[in-house]
């Protein structure tokens, strides 16, 4: 299972991370910031089934790509803000953290703002 291997790997990296932190606190961080890449490079390869999955349900629902597209970006966006964060967060960058969660918000406002303005000339339109 995907699942064991992962968390294996996460805590051999804490135990480094905590073993070596007491002498070496730069190389601990690093540790830390090179296994959350290597298990978001690990889940991304994941991601191209759902892609495929939701490409496949697109087409037969007769939805716009354009939509999903702007959709899987988003997530996107929020899921690499969220990781950016936690990696400040772990380095005592709170205040950067903050930051970069604001900006996915904002980034993730703009781009949902055309499905946002489809929808209501949807409903504008349904309204007699």
């Amino acid at each position: 299972m995907e699942i064991l291997q992962i968390v294996g790997l996460g805590l051999v990296a804490a135990i480094m991370s905590i073993v070596i932190k007491g002498q070496r606190p730069e190389i601990s961080m690093q540790i830390s910031i090179l296994t959350g890449i290597m298990i978001f490079t690990l889940m991304a390869v994941n991601f191209s089934t759902v892609l495929k999955l939701l490409e496949g349900i697109a087409d037969k629902a007769d939805l716009d790509l354009a939509y999903v597209t702007t959709i899987l970006k988003i997530i996107g966006i929020a899921y690499i803000s969220q990781f950016g964060a936690e990696i400040c967060r772990d380095a005592g960058e709170g205040a950067i953290a903050s930051k970069i969660e604001f900006a996915g918000k904002i980034l993730i406002i703009v781009m949902a703002a055309p499905i946002v303005m489809a929808l209501l000339n949807l409903l504008i339109e349904m309204i007699p």
